[in-house]
């Protein structure tokens, strides 16, 4: 653990000197996606160490948690620098993989069996009402070129989003821990191998270093996508949905792999759900005070979007996991992301 987080470092200084060098922006958008690779092991066992301790439902709210911060910095960063391109394709890429790609690699790596229905529904609700509300803001804008003002629409109903998230995250980690504590005493279980505080602590440390290599990342978005030929929507919905959310993705692969099916299924079913009802409109909301990011989806954000929600809940709607249920959902993600390159 300490050679994967000293690994990680390592890559993290390199980058920042690379940085402060000028030049070879690529190497950098490079070096920061590998350094971010080592930060997903540490981040994926400090989670599973502290879910023995909070269960399943808190141990992936906490993982989405730490895995969201960075790219809520990121998006941050991107608002004031005017790429509201960049921000809305990220967040709306950022959805879409943790719905189709890490929930159905998840289920491909991750033993066959049940899941829990509720956190499926919780957490696919809580997107589809973000998706119906991100399409009333679409309309409003007319479909139109994202270069525009922000309207006063958008912080009404950021708000209820983020309203909705605060009163149902309460709701289920009240129910958890309440669980997890009958389920302690009932089995008698053995103690956690790791101390809260020694889970914490590398948590901590891990997530704060992928935020330094975010924003580094951030800075040369536009420079990769021009010398990649792959354009700045595909790289923002993909490249960088992907690269912002390694950590928590690779902590998903890494406990699925492990056995721990609802663990690894909390994760990504947490992060999807945060990112529509809470980054997305704490993005919004805060951005008003510098530069207000306008909520502009385009078509293809919108109908991804509700693509991604649809087709997890066809495949889970029984309540079983599988590995060719998880296929299912790699192939949706495959397919949206062609859509996003013919897009761009």
């Amino acid at each position: 653990m300490n050679i994967l987080l000293g690994l990680a470092l390592l890559l993290m200084l390199v980058d920042i000197v690379t940085a402060e060098a000028g030049g070879w922006a690529s190497a950098q958008f490079v070096v920061g996606a590998v350094a971010l690779i080592p930060l997903a092991f540490v981040i994926g066992e400090a989670t599973e160490r502290l879910a023995e301790h909070t269960g399943p439902v808190v141990g992936g709210l906490l993982n989405a948690t730490m895995g969201n911060a960075p790219e809520l910095m990121v998006s941050l960063f991107a608002v004031a620098g005017g790429l509201f391109t960049v921000v809305r394709a990220s967040l709306v890429g950022s959805v879409v993989s943790n719905l189709l790609l890490v929930l159905g690699t998840s289920m491909v790596f991750a033993p066959r069996g049940r899941v829990t229905r509720s956190s499926v529904v919780g957490a696919l609700g809580q997107v589809a009402f973000a998706v119906v509300l991100f399409a009333g803001m679409a309309v409003h804008y007319g479909w139109r070129q994202s270069g525009q003002q922000a309207s006063g629409f958008d912080l009404p109903l950021c708000a209820i989003l983020l309203v909705l998230y605060v009163v149902v995250t309460a709701r289920s980690v009240r129910a958890a821990v309440l669980e997890q504590r009958k389920n302690r005493e009932a089995a008698d279980a053995e103690e956690p191998s790791w101390s809260v505080r020694k889970g914490l602590l590398y948590l901590v440390l891990a997530t704060a270093a992928t935020v330094v290599v975010t924003h580094v990342v951030t800075d040369t978005i536009e420079a990769f996508a021009k010398s990649s030929g792959l354009g700045l929507f595909f790289t923002s919905a993909v490249v960088v949905a992907l690269v912002g959310n390694a950590a928590e993705h690779g902590g998903a692969v890494v406990v699925a792999a492990r056995g721990n099916r609802d663990l690894a299924l909390e994760i990504s079913l947490s992060s999807s759900a945060q990112v529509a009802v809470f980054v997305l409109p704490v993005v919004a909301l805060l951005s008003a005070t510098f530069d207000p990011l306008p909520m502009a989806f385009e078509p293809v954000e919108i109908i991804s979007l509700a693509i991604a929600v649809a087709l997890p809940a066809l495949v889970l709607g029984r309540g079983l996991s599988s590995r060719v249920r998880g296929g299912i959902l790699l192939v949706g993600y495959v397919v949206l992301a062609g859509f996003y390159f013919v897009a761009g």
